[in-house]
């Protein structure tokens, strides 16, 4: 998190190792809720969301977007030091950004290269993020390079055996609430990498429009730091692309300072087709402070 003292780190949760799993396909693996929904089994329910939202990945090459964040001081009031925007200019296949912080009347601030992602000491981000990419193991740095993701095909259905996946999180539930299926998620191991809580889809499409995550907060010289934080994330869609477009944290654990509340906002998300190569190599910025994207 940028600011002082307080640092959140962002979050990611999800499924990193492949075998192939045998599914009964059958009626006797789905139930009816009182609305008609046909529920699957829960190997099958997993399966679905994550084929589901993997169908519009990778993500576009670029994405520009403006991140805001705003807390309150423990007072009450609004705090200065934790109420920002930053304006991000990414390639996705290495995460490598140009960020600007974008001021209230309308000047900005020096170019600064960064390598945005969940579950690291910085604000979170991109908002097409995986969901199911597991948080790293270590604290990332900006020289580190991330893999490429897939773009293979996704898996086949080959007479009755169908190619699932083994899964980090087993279904603790599965219900209709307010038009949502509602799907409770328990880790079946490291809960602190796999961090996805609940997720909300539609029940017909499977397309996801909320999670909730558990995250921490760190906190600069607190020796009861790090908190526990619980992040509950909205997501839209832009160009056919599931975006994140909001997030609401609450710290728990006894956290008494600024900041017990955070929200963050994507807005302006679009997916260029093109974006200057400079903008991804922090050794050219002296030499274009003015032709600088604002």
């Amino acid at each position: 998190m940028r600011m002082t003292p307080l640092t959140i780190r962002r979050f990611a949760a999800g499924c990193t190792l492949a075998i192939l799993a045998i599914c009964a396909m059958g009626p006797q693996a789905r139930r009816a809720d009182a609305a008609g929904y046909q529920i699957p089994g829960h190997a099958e329910l997993m399966f679905l969301i994550r084929r589901q939202f993997r169908s519009h990945r990778p993500p576009p090459p670029y994405e520009v977007y403006t991140v805001s964040r705003s807390q309150m001081t423990d007072y009450g009031y609004p705090d200065p030091l934790g109420t920002y925007s930053w304006h991000v200019w990414c390639r996705t296949y290495d995460d490598a950004c140009l960020e600007r912080e974008e001021f209230a009347l309308g000047a900005h601030g020096p170019l600064t290269f960064k390598r945005p992602q969940y579950d690291i000491a910085d604000d979170p981000g991109p908002p097409t993020a995986d969901i199911f990419q597991p948080a790293p193991a270590r604290p990332p740095t900006v020289n580190d390079i991330p893999t490429p993701e897939p773009t293979g095909p996704l898996p086949k259905t080959i007479a009755a055996i169908r190619v699932l996946g083994e899964f980090d999180y087993d279904v603790k539930s599965a219900t209709i609430e307010n038009g949502l299926l509602r799907v409770v998620l328990v880790p079946r191991r490291d809960p602190e990498r796999n961090r996805l809580r609940e997720i909300f889809v539609d029940p017909r499409s499977y397309e996801v429009q909320r999670i909730i995550a558990h995250d921490r907060l760190f906190v600069d010289g607190d020796k009861n730091s790090p908190y526990p934080t619980t992040f509950t994330i909205d997501f839209g869609n832009v160009g056919g692309h599931p975006v994140m477009t909001k997030i609401h944290g609450v710290v728990g654990g006894g956290y008494s300072g600024d900041g017990q509340t955070v929200d963050f906002t994507f807005t302006d998300i679009a997916f260029p087709s093109s974006l200057p190569a400079w903008y991804f190599d922090p050794r050219t910025y002296a030499s274009h402070v003015n032709d600088a994207p604002l």
